[in-house]
């Protein structure tokens, strides 16, 4: 392993220094092509793939495989997807889980939040399909209810399933996006930004929790800006309102103990202990235990690494925000590509991998026609610091 880390480190080089990679190679391949032994600078952001669809949520592991939820705008789309090289890609498990969304229980309708854990599984949440989804005018197919599944990476067999009651998640109005998974513990830990709460789910006992009782899930009253533009979305009746959007990102801390997420239409990052969720202790002890970790930009994504630092995608500035352990706020880098970052995922060593995915510029958030300009982009960012890889 350790031969292998160090050609994935001198790889990094050779992408610098304008050394060619074949665009049709595996990523692992695509990462070991170098010579060079030059460490990447902290900030350095380096291309690794150009999508065609829209990705939502990726995750990356140890070795360089990358997975990834993709935007499903009609049937014909995959839902779920392994890059497997810098222009391509193929449905993951495979292509029965990939199928028409609504067509059977065993399929991903509309997978969002992905992360891979120490066992090599990869969690997915699916937000379910129900009849008021766009599909290009078809008739609609019968509900789903919202799942979490879990698949080997090794295998492709699926490990885990959980179908959310509409207690815990009560669709169409709430909508389960981010994740961040507890395997020590037995828990997941899910972000539904649309009827603000943390929805926290016992794997053993597949049981879920919704906690929803403290402003800090709500969203502020701050514009969403995107490419210097305040974004809207229809209320109720139909008419566009500014975009305030609740809970968003959520990740835990090495050691599992603390949960940290915070509004995406909001300014500060918050924590409670999971240890509450996991004795089952009444609403009002988990709020009494929140508190306010620091300022954070308007975001989607969060990871956390191993020292306890917390980046964050910076959607107003194109950038990625770090939140430092000593609650210290700056960029780790900016770049006008990345429009929109979404999901944040450390792979192997420093490197962070972010999800470009132009959100704001799609029919979500841009009503009349969807004004993205493929390609979407997998970058990554070298942090200098150590990450968990898959989340």
């Amino acid at each position: 392993m350790q031969v292998y880390g160090m050609s994935i480190l001198l790889v990094a080089i050779a992408l610098l220094s304008g050394s060619q990679i074949d665009a049709n190679a595996t990523p692992q391949n695509y990462l070991a092509q170098s010579t060079s032994t030059k460490q990447p600078q902290r900030g350095t952001l380096e291309v690794v793939a150009e999508l065609p669809l829209r990705p939502w949520n990726h995750a990356v592991t140890g070795d360089g495989r990358i997975f990834a939820t993709v935007v499903r705008s009609d049937r014909e789309q995959p839902a779920l997807i392994e890059i497997t090289g810098r222009n391509s890609y193929k449905p993951f498990p495979d292509a029965s889980w990939n199928a028409t969304f609504g067509s059977s229980p065993n399929v991903l309708n509309r997978p969002q939040g992905i992360q891979i854990d120490e066992q090599n599984r990869l969690w997915v949440i699916d937000q379910g399909s129900w009849q008021i989804m766009p599909d290009k005018g078809r008739l609609p197919l019968p509900d789903q209810p919202p799942k979490l599944v879990a698949f080997d990476l090794n295998t492709g067999k699926l490990v885990y399933r959980l179908n959310l009651s509409r207690d815990a998640a009560p669709v169409p109005n709430s909508l389960p996006q981010d994740l961040a998974v507890d395997e020590r513990n037995g828990f997941v830990y899910l972000a539904d930004s649309q009827s603000p709460a943390i929805i926290a789910i016992n794997l053993q006992q597949k049981t879920a929790r919704r906690f929803t009782a403290h402003p800090s899930l709500q969203p502020e009253n701050i514009d969403l800006v995107v490419e210097g533009k305040v974004l809207s979305r229809p209320d109720d009746t139909g008419k566009l309102t500014p975009a305030r959007i609740g809970i968003n990102p959520i990740s835990l801390s090495a050691d599992r103990e603390t949960l940290f997420y915070g509004a995406m239409t909001g300014k500060s990052l918050w924590s409670v202990p999971t240890k509450l969720f996991r004795d089952g202790v009444e609403d009002k002890a988990i709020a009494a235990a929140i508190r306010r970790v620091g300022a954070k930009p308007v975001s989607d994504g969060i990871s956390t690494d191993t020292q306890g630092n917390h980046y964050i995608t910076n959607l107003a500035e194109n950038a990625i925000s770090v939140l430092t352990s000593n609650g210290k706020l700056s960029q780790l880098v900016q770049d006008d590509r990345l429009i929109w970052s979404d999901s944040l995922s450390f792979g192997e060593l420093s490197w962070l991998y972010v999800a470009v995915i132009q959100l704001n510029r799609s029919l979500l958030l841009n009503p009349k026609t969807d004004v993205g300009k493929p390609p979407y982009l997998i970058v990554r960012v070298w942090t200098g610091t150590q990450g968990i890889p898959g989340r």
